[in-house]
């Protein structure tokens, strides 16, 4: 049994997430956890909780007013997570200017521009779709790579102006941001290259601004006639390219894999019985695209089920351990089954003001390329057995490192 004054550590490679989750919700709702660089937290595991910290007005994003160890720099920029709190973004924001910033995106990334994308969103599918169909059907082929990211990047791109080079360039370094085994030295470095190559698209725009939405955030004002600052421009660029890519590149990855596992589940979508936006809920609830968000503070003393979470104290919301809570899904909530009642139970999309601006995006391309990508190959495969299916290293970020599939049947 583990000693409860002693922090749980958690693996930075995220190779038994689930696994991990598992032992945090027996340990209790509220687990005090250690992450890299020996940083201590507080692990919310259980849904109800989560929802309580989503919804608490006495719980901050904002590391520069509220977390004491960044303020008086006992944790700074040579952490290997810095960036996770450095940002100044709706991310980060607090209270009044968590409801500025999000005004301003708001304004920028409205629900017609989403419905607006719809048939880009179908037309680029079907050419990633045909393009699949042009490569040998013998061979396997890695479905994550060639569609599961494909997609979101080139949605995303297109939404915020970018070229294939930079398009190529952020989806590197988005990689290693994501990645929690990096070394503060490639952590530092790698930051220094994305704010790089953010300020060179936010430059670039400024000279040739378009119709995206990198130029309308750049020309974007309040009713007050104040704008981002350039720092809040940048880390909300690199808040939309994360989350308008990364968590959906996953989303995709995890719902093929369950259902080319779970063939009864792909038999039930088919026929009808239960919806495709079913299967994505069931897949955000089972294998949630981050499984760990970091960080939120106490504002002040917070009692959490029995437990007291002092003012400036780290909290991570684990989203892994609450998907497969068996209180709240069932004995058999480790199982994909998209009929479960609870499957819209999950905060895949946050909750309350913090609730993802992306949601109709990241539904809409789920439930446009799904289908989609079971129709045109119906006898898709794993080629590999499930337990070869390598993750990717991260405890924040849930993902294979490939999945590859036989888009015809074995001969």
């Amino acid at each position: 049994m583990q000693n409860p004054s002693v922090p749980v550590v958690l693996d930075p490679s995220g190779q038994d997430l689930h696994g991990e989750a598992a032992r945090l919700r027996r340990l209790g709702a509220v687990v005090q956890v250690a992450l890299p660089g020996g940083v201590h937290a507080w692990s919310v595991n259980r849904g109800d909780l989560i929802k309580q910290v989503l919804a608490e007005p006495r719980v901050s994003k904002d590391a520069y007013r509220h977390w004491p160890a960044w303020i008086n720099g006992e944790v700074d920029d040579s952490w290997p997570l810095a960036m996770w709190v450095s940002v100044r973004s709706m991310l980060t924001a607090y209270g009044e200017e968590h409801t500025r910033l999000r005004k301003l995106v708001a304004g920028a990334f409205t629900a017609r521009r989403t419905v607006d994308l719809r048939p880009r969103i179908a037309e680029i599918t079907d050419e990633l779709l045909t393009r699949l169909e042009g490569l040998p059907s013998a061979q396997p082929v890695d479905i994550r790579k060639e569609f599961a990211y494909e997609l979101p990047i080139r949605v995303i791109s297109e939404t915020l102006g970018l070229d294939a080079r930079e398009r190529d360039d952020l989806h590197r370094v988005t990689d290693v941001l994501f990645t929690t085994t990096t070394t503060p030295e490639t952590a530092q470095k790698n930051q220094a290259e994305l704010y790089g190559l953010m300020n060179d698209l936010v430059g670039r725009k400024r000279v040739h601004p378009g119709t995206d939405l990198t130029s309308a955030l750049i020309t974007m004002r309040d009713e007050d006639g104040e704008g981002l600052t350039e720092k809040e421009l940048v880390d909300t660029l690199l808040l939309i390219i994360g989350a308008g890519h990364e968590t959906t590149v996953n989303l995709l990855d995890h719902a093929i894999c369950a259902l080319l596992t779970h063939p009864e589940q792909l038999r039930l979508v088919r026929e009808g019985t239960v919806t495709w936006e079913a299967v994505v809920h069931e897949t955000l609830r089972s294998q949630a695209p981050v499984a760990n968000i970091l960080l939120r503070f106490a504002v002040e003393d917070l009692d959490l089920d029995g437990t007291v979470i002092r003012a400036g104290e780290p909290i991570l919301l684990a989203l892994a351990a609450a998907g497969r809570d068996p209180g709240a899904h069932g004995r058999d909530a480790d199982t994909f089954d998209a009929t479960r009642p609870t499957r819209h139970e999950h905060f895949s999309f946050g909750h309350g003001v913090h609730h993802c601006l992306g949601r109709p995006l990241a539904m809409s391309e789920a439930t446009i390329a799904l289908p989609a990508l079971f129709e045109r190959f119906p006898h898709l495969e794993l080629a590999v057995e499930p337990r070869e299916l390598g993750l990717f290293e991260s405890f924040i970020s849930s993902g294979h490192t490939e999945l590859p599939v036989l888009l015809s049947p074995r001969s």
